[in-house]
């Protein structure tokens, strides 16, 4: 027993040798993108700015079914996080229908930035990535809209920009300042946890062969969506706690080489569309929003799309 307890404990240390430089290197180039792109939103929040983007952009929101106040709550979202779009949506009296609209197209394109910058450093061009979440979450919208009961019609708006000022401070800087301080803080130290944490977890599955057990069990519907087997693993950590905290590993599996650029293009154009369906979709459920839509019309979506893509390649090979 003790050869075994010694040979055990040498490979999880050459484990965790093997994870923890990988991981500080991404949590140190996650934050600076982080901080960057979050203080840019805190001062066009601060300004008032993104009050002006959403009322310019509200009278098309009647085609997703939605009142012209829901761009507020889409726009922080699409910009943001999602946690600023559900803090608007707080605010607004919407029905379940509006919600389960809202929240699907949210779950579609949020964070763009700062996901677009995680999905490009796996090798994902950022203009593909911005186009494909946008022109998804417009679509979702729209077709919703137009499939689920309840239709609602609404008499035509129009918005005179000239009464939205364009810069509208929006409270005293320092409070201000102070909280979205503490929330970068709060994220950087859940972020550090976690990132740490699955990397080890990642190595480990492979030093053990659990990886391969677990590529089988998803296999069926991997192949349904139209994604390689090897790119299981990481489907299940995007889904599971979505792209910002699941991208080390995802970077990581980039330059071990054991996912083709070909494999790893159709499945952020997946996990783009469709990441974090345990919390976000939680949330938006918390709302007053139904889950299941929010999830199948998205998962329709970028099974359509993954399965574009195989042709495309199959057609230009």
């Amino acid at each position: 027993m003790r050869p075994f307890r010694i040979s055990s404990m040498e490979r999880f240390k050459r484990v965790v040798k093997q994870a923890v430089p990988r991981a500080f290197k991404t949590i140190w180039w996650i934050f600076k993108i982080t901080a960057i792109v979050s203080f840019v939103m805190f001062l066009l929040k601060y300004t008032g700015i993104l009050m002006w983007i959403a009322a310019a952009v509200s009278p098309v929101f009647h085609i997703f079914g939605l009142p012209g106040d829901a761009a507020l709550a889409y726009v922080s979202a699409y910009f943001i996080n999602i946690y600023s779009g559900i803090a608007v949506i707080s605010t607004l009296d919407l029905t379940v229908r509006q919600i389960t609209i809202l929240g699907t197209m949210n779950l579609a394109a949020h964070a763009m930035v700062a996901e677009t910058a995680i999905q490009k450093k796996t090798g994902t061009p950022a203009a593909y990535t911005v186009f494909i979440r946008t022109f998804a979450s417009l679509s979702l919208g729209i077709l919703m809209n137009l499939i689920l009961p309840g239709r609602p019609v609404f008499e035509t708006e129009a918005v005179n920009l000239s009464q939205v000022p364009l810069f509208n401070i929006q409270g005293e800087f320092r409070p201000m300042f102070f909280i979205w301080l503490k929330g970068l803080a709060r994220l950087t130290v859940w972020m550090t946890i976690l990132i740490f944490i699955l990397n080890i977890i990642q190595r480990a599955f492979y030093e053990y062969g659990i990886m391969n057990r677990i590529s089988r069990l998803f296999s069926p519907l991997l192949t349904l969506f139209g994604l390689p087997k090897e790119t299981t693993f990481l489907w299940i950590v995007a889904n599971v706690i979505g792209l910002l905290y699941g991208s080390a590993a995802i970077m990581d599996e980039m330059e071990r080489g054991k996912i083709s650029d070909r494999s790893i293009l159709m499945l952020n154009t997946h996990i783009g569309i469709s990441h974090s369906n345990l919390e976000d979709l939680m949330l938006f459920a918390a709302m007053g929003g139904l889950w299941y839509w929010m999830l199948l019309f998205r998962w329709a979506m970028v099974t359509i799309l993954v399965w574009f893509l195989r042709l495309y390649f199959k057609l230009t090979q």
